[in-house]
């Protein structure tokens, strides 16, 4: 995709990790298995600044893994605001959670530990952010899911929409994550509710917002 030493320029020259979040990548590359699902520095970066320049009250994130997107995404939030937080793996619960009371967000953070699926019907919120980073066979399920809980001139992230050049592959030897993302991308270019980019930024982020 992007030219590694070009990443490693970008990063050089993108504000620093604070202590928690440096704290927190190393600890899910030594503990968790994918460590590479974890947003990270410069993805991170960008997930803040998007936030602050937002000023969200309500964020929704659909894949907490081990909370360095959320920690990212609080930021921008309003005075009294929330992050509503989704994740399907109880094992992550303990290093996230952990991670929020170090980065003094905990108050701010609602953690919903179950399928996006069957949690996203029962919040009865509208988002000014909603951040998309789960199982990708899903993506346009959720979109479809969230859409009507998104403010007006709200936006939507979704990240892994590059799959790491997967969707440029033929039609016969793509797989369900790939063939889901792509319906993803596809139905946002066409859905003429909102207005959307697709950032070349690590592993692609398509940006939407809704008209």
């Amino acid at each position: 995709m992007i030219d590694p030493e070009i990443e490693i320029y970008a990063e050089e020259h993108t504000s620093s990790e604070n202590d928690v979040l440096y704290k927190l990548n190393r600890e899910t590359h030594l503990k968790v298995i994918h460590p590479r699902m974890l947003s990270g520095h410069l993805q991170g970066k960008l997930l803040e600044m998007i936030s602050c320049m937002i000023q969200p009250m309500q964020i929704l994130e659909i894949g907490t893994f081990t909370g360095y997107s959320a920690i990212c995404l609080s930021k921008g939030l309003k005075r009294g605001g929330k992050l509503h937080t989704i994740e399907h793996n109880p094992e992550l619960k303990k290093i996230a959670c952990d991670a929020f009371k170090q980065a003094g967000i905990e108050n701010n953070i609602n953690y919903h530990l179950g399928n996006a699926l069957d949690v996203i019907p029962k919040i009865d919120e509208m988002f000014d952010l909603v951040f998309i980073d789960a199982d990708k066979e899903n993506y346009l399920t959720y979109y479809k899911l969230i859409f009507d809980k998104v403010t007006k001139g709200g936006f939507i992230l979704a990240d892994n929409a590059l799959w790491s050049g997967k969707v440029l592959e033929s039609p016969e030897i793509k797989d369900k994550k790939t063939k889901g993302l792509i319906a993803f991308n596809d139905f946002v270019q066409q859905d003429k509710r909102v207005e959307n980019g697709l950032l070349i930024v690590r592993d692609g982020i398509m940006v939407v917002r809704k008209q």
